[in-house]
């Protein structure tokens, strides 16, 4: 997969990012443990995937790092400051942002009227001061016009900015998402499986997007996705989970060789060939 990408933009580097860790975060349903002590850390501007066999807790780990789940024990911080236990909207105006692995777009209105949603965390004028269109209210209507703009230029929706979402094909549905996300100025973006249902082509836009993110932005990324293709040629370091624990931790490469690894996703048989089997984590493919 060719992964190249564009770091110059119009749209500033973040200078504000700062380390996402997860400090022994344990998650019980009941007598379910869904997590169980599990931590990492993503350094700031870099690719962090969370990947695992079915059932691992991937989707368990997102939903607590975006506040919808809330840990049983231990602790996320992004800096200084404390997530866990915070609610959903608390985390996003923190700099969290999350796109979703199922769109949920506005179909009828157009790119950037999908975009335009995304800045409503970020409106200053109140409902009254818009509604009369006072001038205070007109210039930052227009300021948020500009940045949307700029955010669909960057993620090369710009030809696209008055289509009806509806009407634009899946792959491009999932970057305005993708898009929308980066319109509340996250310092974190988290991505759950964001070429889920993609073809190849399709594909290979959005893992350059990715890299374009990281590298024209400077934001940091939390990546789930069952592409193993993807992940590898796009991610900095890899976090893989097994039944709720994690089992390793470090760079695609280290990752891919893993005996653990290998392990959770071909079984424990002697007769496995460990160069075949690394290859095969590399291109697995199943879905949630």
């Amino acid at each position: 997969m060719t992964t190249t990408s564009d770091p110059t933009s119009d749209v500033d580097l973040r200078e504000d990012v700062e380390t996402l860790t997860v400090d022994n975060v344990t998650v019980e349903f009941g007598a379910l443990k869904a997590l169980s002590e599990v931590s990492f850390t993503v350094r700031p501007g870099t690719v962090h995937a969370v990947i695992g066999p079915n059932g691992a807790g991937k989707s368990t780990m997102f939903n607590v790092l975006s506040g919808v789940y809330r840990a049983t024990s231990g602790q996320v911080r992004l800096g200084d400051t404390v997530l866990t236990g915070l609610r959903p909207h608390k985390i996003a105006k923190l700099g969290v942002a999350r796109a979703f692995q199922n769109i949920a777009l506005s179909a009828g209105q157009s790119v950037g009227e999908n975009l335009m949603l995304g800045r409503h965390s970020l409106t200053k004028a109140g409902f009254v001061s818009s509604g009369l269109r006072l001038p205070s209210a007109t210039r930052e209507g227009r300021r948020h016009g500009e940045r949307v703009r700029e955010i669909a230029d960057f993620l090369e929706l710009g030809s696209k900015f008055h289509t009806p979402v509806g009407v634009l094909s899946y792959g491009d549905q999932k970057r305005v998402e993708v898009a929308r996300a980066l319109c509340t100025e996250p310092r974190l973006l988290l991505l759950d499986e964001p070429v889920a249902g993609m073809n190849a082509e399709e594909t290979e836009r959005m893992a350059q997007a990715v890299l374009q993110i990281r590298d024209g932005l400077g934001i940091s990324i939390v990546l789930v996705e069952h592409d193993m293709g993807m992940v590898m040629s796009i991610a900095d370091r890899v976090t893989v989970l097994d039944f709720g624990r994690r089992i390793a931790d470090g760079t695609p490469d280290e990752t891919q060789a893993d005996p653990d690894v290998i392990r959770a996703y071909l079984g424990s048989g002697d007769d496995v060939d460990p160069a075949a089997a690394a290859d095969q984590v590399h291109h697995e493919e199943s879905p949630q």
